[in-house]
């Protein structure tokens, strides 16, 4: 049984930094995605930033590049959002989520991922 379990979120003011931690069980596979997406209300679930577990790379979409950081401590088997000079638009609930690795493989689509954790909160105020 695959668990993802986020903490981390919280309530900043406009230029803050928060990291998020995504800690998985019972995940096995020695290759896969890992991801966060953001879904803020009313709006479609989107992809943050990604990472492949086994050569470390890692995907961001444009609003994140240059401001959020992904990484993952294998020991720990936790995957991390750093988020740097946030910004009210950035207030969602995030999520994590994981797949097994395959080559054909589009990060952002959130029908890829057979795996997510129940969410934890940011919000950034201006």
């Amino acid at each position: 049984q695959v668990q993802l379990v986020e903490s981390g979120g919280g309530s900043v003011q406009a230029g803050g930094s928060l990291r998020l931690s995504c800690a998985a069980s019972g995940y096995t596979y020695n290759s896969a995605w890992m991801a966060w997406f953001r879904q803020a209300p009313g709006l479609e679930r989107e992809g943050v930033a990604a990472m492949h577990t086994s050569d470390g790379n890692t995907y961001f979409a444009d609003s994140a590049k240059g401001r959020f950081t992904i990484s993952r401590d294998n020991a720990k088997n936790t995957l991390y959002l750093q988020m740097n000079s946030l910004k009210p638009e950035d207030t969602a609930m995030y999520y994590c989520a994981a797949t097994p690795y395959r080559r054909s493989f589009t990060w952002t689509q959130v029908y890829e991922y057979p795996y997510w954790g129940q969410g934890t909160q940011v919000t950034v105020s201006s």
